[in-house]
């Protein structure tokens, strides 16, 4: 039997309290009842002895603190997930909101998830081919991964998200039971029509479940949207043995919604306003990737976050680093030239990319090309660096090799048209391809077997790039 209660104690910003309640437990669900006979959700966010606190999904507006009563659910929130729903819209709390009806639950879930043993998780191997060259080569993503992207404010990181939910597919079995689950928080209309329009026109629709919370939606709709997106990620995944590639959008929205909501609490803050347990909060997101043993599924996530001011030391893409597997930053100086997608190769890495590459996964020579790519685009910033210094015509015909070297590799490599889709085996025969634009001694990761099989100067005009 549910309790209801009569009148509210204190109404706060978004936060209203209630005092005398029993049996109350923190993350359950209530329903609000307004006199004109509405009706509004809210969550329970503490609870201290007789006395809770509930944060009102749509707002505190016109509630009275004489004649609103509360009705408790004695259950967290919970998701209503069956398989149809591939291929819907709904709303940052899991409402459809794109005109087909309500979705026929198989089941509901807890939001929240469940923790995964340590212990029946499987290490991540096969990757997961994006049809981009800098990502596939370079900072290869594997299935059951987690890898972000770190962008800063108007680079094209949403134009990344499209390109990658377009021709994302996994390695084998042709694509077979594959699926995109993408979040986006606290964008704008006109992003979230873009993300709409683009999905729709390059029918990947059907295979994507889309999860969008606007600017101008409530703050608590904003953190429930990425745990409703992985809760419909994990169903698909472990209960129907698909495998889900999860992109959440943009995780600094996420975190900013959490000080806010942490600010009306009147938590103590920490670094930039932060909450202490932002990490942890994080954390219990991300660690929702994986594999687990009994299931032919997977979760593999690309959290994309922006960088306040391109700080990469700022409190989201720092904690970020620490629980994530590498991460892909994107860079304003190569986005200003015009390359695109603009992924700075050298502070981006894919922790677990030794291990989803190579014979039997992608190709025998893939590690040894990344490896040389890596060690010479390195020169290329060195040689650049002492061409600021003494001008270019004084380098050693060396450093000129590796600066000609670093245009075509921008220019070829890391620039991509946003309809291309490469395979690996174009992307890595494109590496070799720049590599043999540099005398052959320099070339000092590579084996001679390797070196005898790929080295080729005329490869780049074979494969027709000037």
């Amino acid at each position: 039997m549910s309790l209801k209660y009569i009148g509210l104690n204190e109404i706060n910003g978004p936060l209203v309290a209630l005092e005398g309640v029993k049996g109350i437990g923190y993350d359950e669900m209530a329903q609000i009842n307004l006199a004109d006979g509405t009706k509004r959700l809210a969550r329970v966010v503490e609870v201290s002895k007789d006395k809770a606190i509930l944060q009102v999904f749509e707002g505190t507006r016109g509630l009275s603190l004489e004649n609103t009563v509360t009705e408790f659910e004695g259950r967290p929130m919970e998701l209503p997930l069956a398989p149809e729903m591939v291929g819907r819209i709904f709303n940052g709390a899991g409402r459809p909101i794109d005109g087909l009806g309500e979705i026929f639950p198989e089941k509901s879930a807890d939001i929240n998830g469940r923790p995964i043993n340590p212990v029946s998780r499987i290490y991540p191997q096969n990757y997961i081919n994006t049809g981009i060259s800098s990502i596939d080569a370079l900072t290869t993503l594997i299935r059951g991964q987690k890898l972000p992207i770190f962008s800063g404010s108007g680079l094209s990181h949403n134009k990344l998200a499209v390109q990658i939910v377009r021709q994302a597919k996994i390695a084998d079995e042709s694509g077979k039971g594959f699926a995109v689950v993408f979040g986006a928080m606290g964008v704008k209309n006109d992003v979230a029509d873009y993300f709409k329009r683009c999905f729709e026109e390059t029918g990947v629709l059907s295979r994507v479940v889309m999860f969008i919370n606007l600017s101008n939606d409530p703050i608590i709709e904003r953190i429930l949207t990425p745990r409703c997106a992985l809760t419909c990620a994990e169903y698909l995944a472990f209960e129907k043995n698909m495998h889900i590639l999860c992109i959440l959008t943009d995780m600094t929205s996420y975190a900013e919604a959490v000080r806010e909501f942490s600010s009306s609490k009147g938590e103590i803050p920490g670094r930039k306003g932060f909450p202490g347990y932002l990490y942890s909060d994080l954390a219990s997101m991300y660690e929702r990737a994986g594999i687990v043993k009994g299931s032919e599924g997977s979760v593999t996530q690309i959290p994309i976050l922006t960088m306040p001011n391109d700080d990469i030391t700022h409190p989201v893409p720092d904690l970020t680093g620490y629980i994530t597997e590498g991460q892909i930053v994107l860079d304003r100086t190569l986005e200003q030239e015009g390359v695109y997608p603009a992924v700075s190769i050298l502070p981006s890495l894919s922790r677990l990319m030794k291990d989803g590459i190579g014979e039997g996964f992608t190709r025998e020579d893939h590690q040894t090309c990344a490896n040389q790519l890596f060690a010479a685009y390195a020169r290329v910033q060195d040689a650049k660096a002492l061409a600021s210094v003494i001008g270019e015509e004084e380098l050693s015909d060396s450093d000129k090799a590796f600066l000609h070297f670093g245009r075509l590799f921008e220019k070829h490599f890391l620039g991509q048209d946003f309809n291309e889709n490469r395979s690996i085996e174009q992307t890595l025969d494109l590496g070799w391809a720049l590599l043999s634009q540099l005398p052959r001694e320099e070339l000092d990761r590579v084996d001679e077997e390797h070196l005898n099989k790929f080295y080729d100067p005329e490869a780049l005009t074979a494969l027709g790039y000037d």
